[in-house]
């Protein structure tokens, strides 16, 4: 009987990380899916996987179009992603500041939190020089390549550094940081002006600006971006004013997060 028992929680267990192995499968890349394609991702059976789709289909957390047959992830994972949004301190603090900063400027306005080796955004507002298609609220980046991720990296000492991104990182354009010497001079220059620049590191033809968010411990632990196209960023001109509007708004988010260390 004990082994019966023991058995029951094991396949529970088994059954969920099928479950979200599926889910995991609908990314910004492949936002829907057919169910041969779920199978050939996940290596379960049809049977397995024609199961769990109508079991998430009933508890909403897939959406399915008869007309085409594609498979896309259903309204209760926005309710889930929401309810992280709604609990995070920084996204409370920032959400206001960074969508009246977009509308201001005219420019997007980001703010991301560090997750593992990546950056992973919890605010997205355009403006009307820089709009987008869809949002990058969820979704991650590279911290070596943006602005974001550069202002992220601030408290790290260079062993931290390394041992978080190792020494070679992957090349977007011309003009990424790819090597571990590279980074660490780029960090100095960083804490030394208060913000990160991004000229068409990760993609061409585009340039960001980004600030630290701190709590009241100190630690940096958001940053937020202003970003656009070369034409409407016009750094040349405009870097010393965004730049400046930038950290007051990133400073009164360091606030209202607890933040008093802020000096003159």
């Amino acid at each position: 009987m004990a082994k019966v028992a023991e058995r029951e929680p094991m396949q529970g267990a088994q059954s969920i990380d099928r479950a979200l192995s599926l889910l995991s499968a609908f990314t910004p890349q492949h936002p829907q899916q057919r169910i041969a394609d779920l199978v050939a991702g996940s290596g379960l059976g049809q049977s397995t996987v024609s199961r769990m789709v109508g079991a998430m289909l009933s508890l909403g957390f897939l959406s399915h179009d008869p007309r085409s047959g594609l498979y896309s992830l259903g309204p209760e994972v926005v309710n889930l992603a929401a309810v992280v949004l709604n609990q995070s301190p920084v996204h409370h603090q920032a959400r206001q500041v960074a969508q009246d900063l977009a509308a201001e400027l005219g420019l997007g306005v980001n703010v991301a939190e560090r997750a593992g080796d990546r950056l992973f955004y919890l605010c997205n507002f355009e403006g009307k020089q820089a709009p987008r298609a869809s949002t990058l609220i969820g979704r991650g980046g590279p911290l070596h390549a943006t602005a974001l991720g550069k202002s992220l990296l601030l408290d790290h000492d260079p062993a931290d550094v390394e041992a978080l991104l190792g020494v070679e990182y992957p090349r977007y354009t011309n003009s990424t940081i790819t090597s571990l010497s590279d980074l660490l001079a780029e960090l100095d220059l960083v804490r030394g002006r208060g913000y990160a620049v991004e000229h068409e590191e990760l993609a061409l033809r585009r340039a960001c600006l980004a600030a630290p968010i701190r709590d009241r411990s100190g630690t940096v632990v958001a940053a937020m971006s202003v970003s656009g196209p070369l034409s409407a960023m016009n750094l040349t001109e405009n870097e010393d004013h965004l730049a400046m509007l930038l950290i007051e708004q990133a400073d009164r988010i360091s606030v209202g997060l607890g933040f008093t260390a802020l000096t003159a």
